[in-house]
């Protein structure tokens, strides 16, 4: 029977020999220990550790990296301001796409990548990289510990060049308080500003009263006493693009009173032969009034019983709603057809706008 070593009779020719491991650094095995510590390769220097002219080539790629990235930004607001939201281009081999988004794609894109870039090749050119060893130690830091962390930090912080290295440092900040202005801008989706838009309708001096259901201009002699009309202003049609978002604010119900019912004296003056005006859209929430009882000349919202007395300025007599319906002045011009003698005097619709 033949006999087998075990493994850990290893042949004293076959280890290391400590000159061999003295040459490469590496720690000479305890006994008994068949492995040795191989130890650090021998470190090698960068050419930018040792020449200035290639660290400055380095520096100067860093900061270019800094500036393109500012730049980027900056055409990233200019793409989002300047390009129309519906412009299309041909990408191939993509096809056609949205101008918009692909050109803030990109130069946002560039703005991220040339940071992450410059950061890159100044830590991998300018920045120490000499290895270092630690024996592993305990969780909790003991106070040496904690001094040897503010020391290597103050010491790094040396060797990155960050003090020394103006240009990098500028460009760098300059890049990153750039970038966050992208996401500034894009509050810019939350819609235009509403300036004036919410205070005025379609409405001007002239304006006929079309009949929402016949589309036909009214006539004095169209509207009876008791009865519940509903116009829009002449030019509103239904098939163009902003016909919703006019007829919310322009939406007009048209009723007839017997004059000598009228209680409140401009609104008698501001109707034509008993013939009042007055917005359709509730100051609650900007539902569509149309529930009329003639015999009270109150007229009901349906969504939470707002009522409003037409005969006395369309003020609230119940319900939440917060102010009066905004009465439109009419007239007959000399056709014979109403019209409207201006807008509404105040901002239509719900209460929240606060009237301006």
């Amino acid at each position: 029977m033949s006999e087998t070593g075990s493994p850990n009779d290893v042949s004293e020719e076959h280890l290391p020999s400590e000159r061999a491991s003295a040459e490469h650094g590496a720690v000479a095995p305890p006994a008994g220990d068949p492995f040795a510590d191989p130890g650090l390769p021998p470190h090698q220097h960068r050419v930018q550790d040792i020449d200035e002219r290639a660290a400055k080539r380095s520096e100067r790629t860093v900061a270019l990296l800094f500036t393109l990235s500012m730049l980027a930004t900056v055409a990233f607001i200019a793409a989002y301001v300047a390009i129309p939201v519906d412009k299309s281009v041909y990408i191939f081999p993509i096809g056609h796409i949205s101008g918009l988004n692909f050109a803030l794609g990109v130069t946002l894109g560039v703005a991220l990548f040339c940071i992450g870039a410059g950061a890159v090749h100044w830590a991998r050119t300018l920045m120490s990289d000499v290895e270092t060893a630690d024996d592993r130690h305990p969780i909790a830091a003991t106070p040496e510990v904690k001094a040897k962390v503010m020391a290597d930090f103050k010491q790094g912080a040396a060797e990155s060049g960050f003090g020394r290295r103006k240009l990098i440092r500028n460009t760098m900040f300059g890049a990153l308080a750039l970038v966050p202005l992208s996401g500034v801008v894009l509050l810019r989706d939350l819609g235009p500003l509403p300036e004036t838009k919410l205070r005025h309708t379609l409405w001007r001096k002239g304006k006929l009263l079309v009949n929402m259901n016949t589309h036909e201009p009214l006539r004095p002699e169209d509207v009876v006493v008791g009865s519940l009309t509903f116009a829009s202003p002449e030019g509103l049609e239904e098939d163009s693009h902003d016909f919703q978002k006019e007829i919310a604010k322009a939406a007009l119900m048209i009723v007839r009173i017997q004059p000598d019912n009228i209680k409140d004296k401009r609104t008698l003056d501001w109707s034509h032969e008993g013939i009042v005006a007055y917005s359709k859209i509730c100051t609650h929430v900007g539902c569509p009034v149309s529930l009329y009882e003639q015999q009270t000349h109150h007229v009901l919202c349906p969504c939470h019983q707002s009522t409003f007395d037409l005969a006395d300025g369309a003020r609230v007599i119940f319900g939440p709603a917060g102010h009066a319906l905004p009465q439109l002045r009419i007239g007959v011009n000399k056709d014979g057809y109403l019209e409207a003698l201006g807008d509404f005097d105040e901002p239509v619709g719900p209460s929240f706008w606060e009237r301006g």
